[in-house]
């Protein structure tokens, strides 16, 4: 890849990126991410103002699962009136391969680190997903940068 940085999450917006692959690997976990947009304060990024890049490679290293949850929700009627209420779950171990490739192609609605836990939130066909990885830092990757 052309371009890389590490431990600089802060320099990037993951708002709105499309998820393209999950890549959990002995060394780490990678994602594989399309439409992220790349702020001036980025270490690479020598142009003043925001770019965006597909193809990001962003490995947490020594990543690994530490959860993956379908995010709670509330269904109304075309009158306001709740109908039904589903509390967060968690999802078993032997459950996150297949939820993960449902979530292929779906939008981040954000990506930030919360000491050593990384927190993703997916915005899947009908709600949202929250997967946390553990790890010791990031590295991002990337091979050219687009127009906005």
């Amino acid at each position: 890849m052309s371009y890389q940085t590490q431990n600089e999450l802060e320099h990037f917006i993951f708002g709105e990126a499309v998820v393209e692959d999950f890549r959990p690997s002995p060394g780490g976990f990678t994602l594989l991410l399309d439409n992220v947009r790349i702020l001036p304060e980025n270490s690479t990024n020598r142009d003043i103002r925001t770019m965006r890049c597909n193809e990001l490679a962003l490995k947490v290293e020594n990543g690994k699962i530490a959860g993956l949850f379908e995010e709670s929700y509330k269904v109304y009627d075309a009158d306001f009136r709740l109908i039904q209420e589903t509390p967060e779950r968690a999802i078993p171990g032997e459950e996150w391969e297949a939820v993960l490739k449902n979530l292929l192609g779906c939008e981040l609605d954000e990506l930030r680190q919360e000491n050593e836990r990384y927190i993703v939130c997916i915005r899947g066909e009908d709600h949202t997903y929250r997967l946390e990885l553990e790890g010791t830092g990031d590295h991002e990757s990337w091979e050219k940068y687009l127009n906005l």
